[in-house]
């Protein structure tokens, strides 16, 4: 079979800077940080307290009918995302969504609520755990709920590759459609992370900011943790046209690499090799890229890493090409994160305007890149890259461009 095109037709969002993509795309561009005093439900000596933490949404606002006891915080924003995207491609009406129609999540640690609850019960305070633990822990339970709601017998299964989890979901969602092997594919990034323990364990990996996340600034001192869900229905184009969709942008590329050397420092060459795969895979030359969303965390060495292989891409031009992270303003989603930036990045593609680095000081000699300091700006592209480095030396890229 001939590869295919491949299009996004339908976006979704939820996160802290709300719910839907709009509320996404305002606080991106416009550089509103989400990050906020954390609510917990119990304490486990959480000494750091800020986060881009999701609150105030349920799920029976937008499925009345389901039982939310059936399912952990991480699934309720995979559905709630997903919602979007499905009605935004235009499928509400044409459920169900049948076989040639597949589900990929991403997501790095899934249900930890619901693990930690029933750990919590049965340890300290002896209680049965609660009989649908299994079914509301299990890592695959946004995917199949996913697809019990919009009747997608195709393909289900999650990726679980720590931050670039839902990165390889769309990028394998992406291959598959190209490949003929399913015609569409609802991909989501989810993550709920902002737990007791969650926190905790973070805090006691000494990577989290006490104050302010500044990608690739001078006194950058660490990420912060951020939690939400992100949906893309992609199809094949000519699957889309026949149904009259409307074109929100174009995949056009993915690479995908593994350092194999540490389990927590990155790699230039990894990285670098990524972006290479992804550009390389859509038939592109570095030259025809106008904008990159990075991983952009705001450790020392992740940022700095990250410039240096940059700078193996572009060569001379990078100070020409505009690099932001946008983690400031949604959290580090861990899983999420590749899925909430596509719909960032797809968004600056429509709009034709780069969202900021916020909460930049001053240029650090180790990061030469334009890193859209503190304010976005107008700036017309067709392609950009979208880039995804994971605990584990895994590394994801995708090429993405305008739907016209």
């Amino acid at each position: 079979m001939t590869p295919r095109n491949v299009v996004v037709t339908g976006l979704g969002a939820l996160t802290t800077a709300g719910l839907g993509v709009d509320a996404l795309w305002q606080a991106a561009a416009g550089g509103v940080s989400g990050v906020k005093q954390i609510v917990l439900d119990y304490e486990m000596g959480n000494n750091l307290r800020i986060a881009a933490q999701v609150q105030d949404f349920a799920l029976e606002r937008f499925f009345p009918h389901l039982k939310t006891s059936f399912f952990d915080r991480v699934t309720l924003m995979a559905l709630i995302a997903a919602e979007e995207a499905v009605k935004d491609a235009g499928l509400a009406e044409a459920l169900p969504l049948g076989p040639r129609t597949s589900v990929i999540v991403g997501t790095g640690i899934a249900s930890l609520g619901t693990i930690e609850e029933a750990t919590r019960n049965m340890v300290l305070t002896q209680k049965r755990p609660d009989p649908l633990t299994v079914p509301r822990a299990m890592i695959s339970a946004s995917a199949s709920n996913v697809g019990l709601i919009y009747g997608c017998t195709g393909t289900t299964f999650v990726v679980s590759s720590a931050c670039a989890s839902s990165a390889q979901a769309l990028g394998i969602a992406f291959h598959m459609v190209r490949a003929g092997m399913t015609d569409r594919a609802i991909v989501v990034g989810a993550e709920a992370i902002v737990t007791p323990g969650g926190m905790k364990a973070w805090e006691m990996l000494r990577v989290l900011s006490p104050q302010l996340c500044r990608p690739f600034s001078r006194g950058r001192n660490g990420l912060l943790l951020g939690e939400g869900a992100a949906a893309l229905v992609i199809e094949a184009e000519e699957v889309a046209q026949a149904r009259g969709a409307r074109t929100r942008g174009r995949i056009l590329g993915y690479g995908t690499t593994s350092d194999a050397k540490d389990m927590l420092k990155p790699d230039v060459g990894g990285a670098a090799e990524a972006m290479a795969l992804a550009l390389a895979d859509a038939g592109l030359s570095a030259e025809s890229v106008g904008y990159v969303n990075a991983h952009g965390t705001a450790t020392i060495l992740n940022d700095s890493t990250e410039s240096e292989a940059l700078g193996r891409i572009f060569g001379d031009r990078l100070a020409a090409v505009p690099v932001s992270s946008t983690k400031p303003i949604h959290g580090h989603t861990l899983g999420a994160a590749g899925a909430i930036e596509a719909v960032v990045t797809i968004r600056a593609l429509e709009e034709g305007f780069v969202p900021p680095t916020i909460n930049f000081l001053e240029a650090d000699p180790a990061c030469p890149i334009d890193c859209v300091a503190n304010v976005g700006r107008d700036h017309a592209f067709d392609v950009a890259l979208t880039n995804s480095f994971a605990f584990g030396g895994i590394n994801a890229s995708l090429a993405i461009g305008r739907a016209a």
